[in-house]
């Protein structure tokens, strides 16, 4: 099968576990926006996990549990991201963000409660039998999204928006590699910790990828526009915000992208061919046009 066609079922897999999960809760509005906010996207995190747990020997069943998990974390945090008080944006996967479509304090509970999700999810006994494993993997998201990571990498995101001067290279790095590659290489390790197999590898691979896809959001950001993003485009530099673009110039971006990407793919190699999915889908990455 293609990748396009296998990240297409997986993806339909996510949608289905979710209008499960989701369907347990009241129908009210709190839920309805949770069902708005992790609906659409490429679900490349959630494909990360299982191809991850695939290459591993995991039984790739069970890492629907963990793939929805990154996914509901991951929308909590678009939801919080685009609030007034953050990036004020109005329109995210060609959709109004969720305060716009509701209100703000609709978005922040419904952020909350995605947050909670992911870790129900993940605590979940049927998510593994072992309980060791399912602690590991919400002590690692907890740390991958937390103050050592994610919210780490926002937090320096705001700074910088008031900061006297632009961001180094070396900051910015800093700022991505929490900001967004460390979900990324939660989702690139979810798989080996669900076959208690060495993570090594894929994390050297999630690294390279999470600073790659965000260099790749950067180069979208000056080349793309609204409507084929489905979302507001050019934003950092109308603010002046230094980005890997601003820095290394259009073309010093995507060789430093391709390099990274050659980088995760190379760390593959103890996989063989059972890893050429993780492989295209990390030149799939920087090849995006949204």
């Amino acid at each position: 099968m293609t990748l396009q066609s296998e990240m297409t079922g997986w993806s339909a897999e996510v949608d289905q576990h979710f209008t499960r999960v989701l369907s347990g809760f009241a129908d009210v509005p709190i839920v309805q926006a949770m069902r708005y906010a992790t609906t659409g996207g490429k679900r490349l995190r959630a494909f990360f996990v299982r191809e991850s747990a695939r290459v591993c020997g995991a039984d790739i069943s069970r890492s629907i549990a963990p793939a929805c998990a990154i996914e509901a974390l991951h929308a909590y945090s678009l939801v919080h991201d685009d609030l007034p008080c953050m990036d004020d944006d109005d329109l995210r996967r060609g959709q109004p963000t969720v305060h716009v479509k509701w209100d703000d304090a609709t978005a922040v509970l419904c952020g909350d409660a995605l947050q909670t999700l992911a870790f129900e999810l993940v605590s979940d006994p049927a998510c593994h039998d072992d309980p060791f494993v399912r602690s590991t993997l919400a002590l690692t998201l907890a740390r991958a999204s937390g103050a050592a990571g994610m919210v780490y990498g926002q937090a320096l995101d705001i700074a910088a928006e008031s900061a006297a001067t632009p961001l180094t290279l070396e900051q910015i790095t800093e700022l991505q590699n929490g900001k967004t590659g460390a979900l990324i290489t939660w989702s690139a390790t979810a798989g080996a910790i669900l076959a208690k197999a060495d993570t090594d590898a894929l994390k050297t691979y999630g690294d390279a990828l999470g600073l790659a896809f965000q260099i790749a959001d950067d180069i979208l950001d000056v080349t793309s526009d609204a409507e084929t993003l489905g979302k507001a485009a050019q934003k950092d530099a109308d603010a002046g915000k230094a980005t890997f673009v601003s820095l290394l110039g259009l073309d010093g971006a995507k060789s430093r992208a391709e390099t990274l990407v050659e980088s995760a793919c190379d760390a593959l190699s103890i996989y063989g061919s059972d890893a050429d999915h993780l492989r295209d889908v990390a030149r799939f990455v920087i090849e995006r046009r949204s």
